[in-house]
C-alpha cells in the first residue's frame, strides 16, 4: 500500500502528485489553477497551516510571524488586498504559556502593521506527544485588485526575481544543526512590494512566492502549467554567499530551498525596467532573471555565464520538513 511521505510536502513531484489527486477527487475548475489563493466573484480565498520547526528561529522570526505572512502573500500574489483572517491552534499539552504569548505578540504586530483583521478562530489541545509544541491554520480573505493567474501565461515575457533567495531554508538548517553561520530568514509580508507595483498599473501577468521548493519548484511549476519551456539566466539569481557556503556544504541546491519574503513574477517586457527600479527599493537584488520561451515542452532551462545550459528540475522530494 503506498503511503504519504514527508516528501509529498516538499513543493517539488511528489507534492504535485498529491495535490493532483486532491484536485481530480474535487472536480474543482477553481483548484485546478494552481494558484495558492482561490479568486472568484471579485474575492480571494487562502487556507494554510503552518508546523515550523523549531518554532523560533530568531529574536524577528517565529511560527507567529510566518502563519500572518504566509498566508497574507499567498492573497497578495493573485492581486488581492487582504482584509480578514482566521487564526486556529493546536497545542501540545505542556507547551509553555510564555512561548504562546511570544507567538500572540508576533501574529498581533504583523497583522496590525498591515491591516489585516483578525475575525475568528479556535483552539484545540492534544495530550503530550501527540504533537510537536504547537501548529497553526490560518484563512485569509481578501478583495481582488487586480487579477493575477498562472493561466495567462505567455511567450516573449519577462520574469522577475524580487531578491535574493535560500535565506529561510537556510536559516531553518542552522537552527537545527546548531551551526554558528550570519544567516536571517527572509520571512516578511510583501504588501508594500505588490501594492508598489499594482500602483504603477504595469503588465503583470501572474506571481508566486518561493516558498517550499524555492524558485525550482515555482518555475517548473509554471512551466508545466503553462506548456512553455522557461530559460532562467543563472548569473541574474542572487544568492548570498553564506547560504551558498550552508548549500555546497550539505550537497543542497540554492534554487530549491525555501523562502518566505521573495517572490517570482511574469510581466510584458515593455515594464520590466520599470519593475525592476521599483523593487529594489526595497531589495537591491531584485532583477530579471529570464523569460517565456515560445517552444512549448514543459522544461526549465538555466544557463550558466559561458552560455551552458541544463535542465532545472522540480524538487524530488523534501530536503527540509516542517520549513513553514
Amino acid at each position: 500500500m503506498k503511503e504519504i511521505q514527508l516528501a509529498h510536502g516538499g513543493g517539488g513531484e511528489e507534492m504535485s502528485e498529491l495535490i493532483g489527486k486532491i484536485f481530480s477527487s474535487l472536480d474543482n475548475e477553481i483548484l485546478r489553477q494552481a494558484n495558492d489563493a482561490a479568486l472568484f466573484d471579485g474575492f480571494a480565498l487562502s487556507t494554510d497551516s503552518f508546523t515550523l520547526s523549531p518554532i523560533f528561529l530568531d529574536d524577528e522570526v517565529n511560527i507567529g510571524k510566518l502563519c500572518v505572512c504566509g498566508s497574507v502573500n499567498d492573497v497578495l500574489m493573485v492581486g488581492a488586498k487582504p482584509l480578514y483572517m482566521s487564526l486556529a491552534f493546536i497545542i501540545e499539552e505542556g507547551f509553555s504559556f510564555s512561548s504562546f504569548e511570544k507567538i500572540l505578540n508576533s501574529i498581533k504586530k504583523e497583522s496590525e502593521k498591515i491591516g489585516v483583521k483578525i475575525v475568528c478562530g479556535d483552539t484545540k489541545v492534544v495530550p503530550k506527544g501527540k504533537a510537536d509544541e504547537i501548529y497553526i491554520n490560518t484563512t485569509v480573505f481578501g478583495k481582488s485588485i487586480k487579477k493575477l493567474e498562472t493561466k495567462n501565461i505567455k511567450e516573449g515575457l519577462s520574469i522577475i526575481l524580487s531578491g535574493d533567495i535560500g535565506r529561510h531554508g537556510a536559516s531553518v538548517l542552522v537552527q537545527r544543526n546548531e551551526l554558528e553561520a550570519d544567516i536571517k530568514s527572509d520571512c516578511k509580508c510583501l504588501y508594500d512590494e505588490v501594492f508598489t507595483l499594482l500602483n504603477e498599473n504595469l503588465e503583470i501577468i501572474c506571481m508566486r512566492d518561493a516558498t517550499r521548493g524555492g524558485i525550482s519548484a515555482v518555475l517548473n511549476e509554471w512551466s508545466l502549467h503553462s506548456k512553455f519551456d522557461i530559460l532562467v539566466y543563472e548569473e541574474k539569481i542572487s544568492i548570498k554567499d553564506e547560504v551558498a557556503g550552508l548549500c555546497e556544504l550539505f550537497g543542497y541546491e540554492a534554487y530549491e530551498l525555501a523562502n518566505e519574503g521573495t517572490f517570482l513574477l511574469c510581466i510584458d517586457k515593455k515594464d520590466e525596467k520599470k519593475a525592476v527600479e521599483l523593487l529594489r527599493k526595497f531589495n537591491k537584488n531584485a532583477n530579471v532573471i529570464g523569460e517565456i520561451l515560445p517552444s512549448k515542452e514543459s522544461r526549465v532551462i538555466i544557463q550558466n555565464a559561458y552560455g551552458a545550459k541544463r535542465f532545472l528540475e522540480a524538487p524530488k522530494g523534501e530536503l527540509l520538513p516542517r520549513i513553514c
